[in-house]
């Protein structure tokens, strides 16, 4: 039988609050956790993108309709998501095959270039976005 010291000493499970732990992890962190959460995103999103873009391309009444369909706001806005995602997971791999190739890893360029990665990628999006809205 345990006594009620042993059950005070017994690890029990840990809550991780998400918020809690991000906003106190490094920018690095922060990137290799999008990085992680875009590749997961695209990878689900693929069969629909794919879906897109064969049906904008079997006709000219197709395209027209996936373009008509693709004018909608919402769309617009998550798409240019899908966009933003794309150069963050783009740029974040670029910058890990670097470090990887042992480019990059001492802590002050490792944090720059996480800087870069964490407001680039958003601005290009953003002016992709723009060009391409």
């Amino acid at each position: 039988m345990q006594t009620s010291k042993d059950m005070q000493t017994k690890k029990r499970p840990v809550y991780l609050h998400m918020p809690t732990i991000i906003k106190h992890l490094p920018i690095p962190g922060i990137v290799s956790i999008l990085h992680r959460a875009t590749g997961v995103a695209l990878f689900l999103l693929l069969p629909f993108l794919l879906a897109l873009l064969s049906g904008s391309r079997s006709s000219g009444e197709d395209f027209e309709y996936y373009k008509a369909w693709a004018d909608n706001w919402f769309i617009k806005l998550i798409l240019w998501g899908v966009l933003w995602a794309f150069i963050h997971h783009l740029f974040a791999g670029l910058r890990f095959l670097l470090i990887d190739a042992h480019i990059g890893v001492d802590l002050h360029t490792a944090r720059k270039t996480a800087k870069w990665i964490l407001y680039g990628a958003p601005a290009v999006a953003f002016v992709l976005g723009i060009f391409l809205w």
